[in-house]
């Protein structure tokens, strides 16, 4: 894993992408956030090396989000799993979370394939075409991340006292509505926002950015 920063001063916001993420994608959740904005680009990602044998695992993941000191954190999909992992086992770790499109909480995903996260990817062209190059790298992760779940009991996030928001999506296969909700109500001062669309990271970007402003900024 490696990590950009943007920006200068407090606080600091731990950004955490997709799986598949292009570099573009993974700064959407950062834009327009106060402080230093700390992206990581997980390993088969971006300008990363190739993930090590065996790297796909929820704990593996939220270990390597765990060296990176941040005040707060947002975290997409596979980073918003990963997040919920590493704030089972250090609930104090951030002041504010947000979730976004989580897609696993205490129960396993359904398996998926590339050509799936290929076909449904929608958007420009351009970032169409990155994207279903950037997946020819995550054979492995397609292997080893369905069956695994963030939090084998999700009653452990209940120690977790910062406020968490969660925003999922209707209709959106691959993150169903109802792991956003259970990942809303697993968190005691948590929060859920679904959006009316199975693509709200294209349909509905100006008004993600302008939540996560709000709700980061307490």
């Amino acid at each position: 894993m490696i990590t950009h920063s943007y920006g200068s001063g407090s606080p600091v916001t731990l950004v955490a992408h997709g799986l598949g993420a292009t570099p573009g994608e993974a700064r959407i959740p950062a834009s327009g956030l106060p402080g230093t904005r700390v992206v990581v680009t997980l390993p088969s990602h971006g300008d990363a090396p190739d993930a090590p044998e065996g790297y796909w695992d929820y704990g593996r993941i939220a270990a390597d989000l765990g060296t990176v000191p941040a005040d707060q954190a947002v975290g997409v999909s596979l980073g918003a799993g990963a997040l919920v992992r590493l704030m089972s086992h250090e609930p104090d770790r951030f002041r504010r979370v947000a979730l976004l499109l989580p897609a696993v909480l205490d129960q396993p995903r359904q398996p998926f394939t590339l050509q799936q996260l290929s076909d449904l990817t929608v958007g420009p062209p351009i970032y169409v075409a990155e994207r279903r190059a950037a997946l020819t790298r995550l054979a492995a992760a397609a292997e080893q991340l369905p069956g695994q779940v963030a939090v084998p009991d999700a009653s452990v996030l209940a120690a977790v006292s910062a406020p968490v928001l969660v925003i999922g999506a209707v209709g959106d296969p691959l993150h169903p509505e109802d792991v956003a909700k259970a990942t809303a109500a697993a968190f005691p001062d948590g929060e859920l926002w679904l959006i009316d669309s199975p693509s709200p990271m294209i349909t509905h970007r100006t008004e993600i950015r302008h939540r996560l402003a709000s709700f980061l900024a307490g």
